[in-house]
């Protein structure tokens, strides 16, 4: 529970900030800076699991981006949703490794738009009458969006969106777990996160 609170508390926080951010002046691109142009990112998820009574559950999730060129770029992400296992289900965790494609729209505003689309392996455990096939793994594609305002030169707050399809999962249908990750996102080299006004 006291983790959904915190879930709940940053997505307030996350779309507050949002909204003050939108409502000032236009501001100028962010500035270039010397290095790699690669971020880091983290956050905590929160997902519908598609699968079983109670659904939802959290978990942690780690991203490694590349831009190559204005705003397009490529990454490397997982996650891991192993956390406040629905009563009814005996076990359950969901683990996806993605590698995709992004695009960070040029803008004036105090916040950046994104896009993605990933695809790579999920690996599911679940509840099983055979105790030898408990797990397994299948090919999953995701596209998401979100948001990242800048808080620091190199810091940003990150919320994204992604619904995921794990094809055919144990028959003809996909499993589709969908849910919010709430983060940050540090740039190591490359530019500034940081996009300063006109003032």
């Amino acid at each position: 529970m006291r983790l959904k609170f915190f879930c709940v508390a940053a997505a307030v926080s996350l779309f507050s900030g949002l909204g003050c951010h939108v409502g000032m002046a236009q501001v100028a691109p962010a500035a270039r800076v010397s290095g790699i142009p690669l971020t880091v990112s983290i956050g905590i998820s929160d997902y519908d699991l598609d699968y079983g009574p109670g659904r939802r559950m959290q978990g942690v999730d780690g991203r490694i981006g590349y831009e190559i060129f204005r705003g397009i770029g490529i990454d490397g992400n997982a996650r891991t949703i192993f956390m406040n296992t629905p009563y009814p289900l005996t076990r359950m965790q969901q683990t996806t490794y993605l590698g995709g494609i992004f695009y960070e729209p040029q803008t004036r505003w105090r916040f950046r738009p994104f896009v993605r689309m990933g695809g790579g392996i999920g690996v599911i455990e679940f509840p099983s009458r055979n105790p030898f096939y408990t797990r397994d793994s299948y090919s999953v594609y995701a596209p998401s969006g979100g948001v990242e305002i800048p808080v620091m030169a190199r810091l940003a707050i990150r919320g994204e969106y992604e619904y995921q399809f794990w094809k055919q999962y144990q028959g003809p249908n996909d499993l589709t777990p969908q849910g919010f990750t709430i983060g940050v996102t540090y740039a190591i080299g490359g530019r500034h996160l940081r996009v300063h006004g006109n003032h």
